[in-house]
């Protein structure tokens, strides 16, 4: 069976333009009709989550109010990465500015695509061991996080009950699983 082909696309017309993300209209058309089809995408800059594990085998965790979903939520630390920063410096910023811990050199668990189907861009995580408090929370005026530790081996269990939803969250922490066994 042959693989699908992909669409050529024409140009993209901006619509709004929302700050952390912007959205575009683009028509393409079908390689396999040429029928033309008009999508719409959400262009927004790479984000990092982080991996931060203690000496004592706790992961730095944030709870913290997320307005999408109008509720607290329990997660890792994480956010957009600024223009010019690499990744990996990302990783670091973000853990020492939501959670006033900062550990050894940041190491790469890969990288997903958060919805290939209408966002354009990839979050990236880390996994960040030693880590220990050395500074306050450094929340910016719309965020508000609360520090929990969570013991490694309790993951799973938060995650299977629902504790922890937020898919990316999972994607990180599943990688993370799999580079420690």
């Amino acid at each position: 069976m042959p693989l699908p082909k992909p669409w050529i696309h024409e140009e993209s017309e901006l619509l709004e333009d929302c700050r952390v993300f912007r959205v575009s209209r683009a028509p393409a058309r079908s390689p396999q009709t040429g029928e033309e089809h008009t999508f719409y995408r959400i262009d927004a800059d790479d984000w990092v989550n982080v991996v931060p594990v203690t000496a004592q085998d706790e992961i730095v965790m944030v709870r913290q109010y997320r307005h999408g979903v109008r509720a607290l939520t329990l997660e890792i630390p994480g956010g957009i990465i600024d223009p010019g920063e690499l990744p990996a410096q990302a990783a670091a910023r973000e853990l020492l500015e939501e959670t006033g811990y900062r550990g050894g050199i940041p190491e790469a668990l890969g990288s997903v695509s958060p919805n290939p189907a209408v966002f354009a861009n990839r979050c990236h995580s880390f996994l960040i061991r030693g880590a220990e408090p050395v500074a306050a929370i450094q929340n910016s005026a719309t965020e508000e996080t609360a520090v929990e530790l969570v013991p490694a081996s309790a993951l799973a269990g938060l995650v299977r009950d629902g504790a922890i939803d937020h898919a990316l969250v999972v994607a990180a922490l599943h990688a993370y699983s799999l580079r420690e066994g």
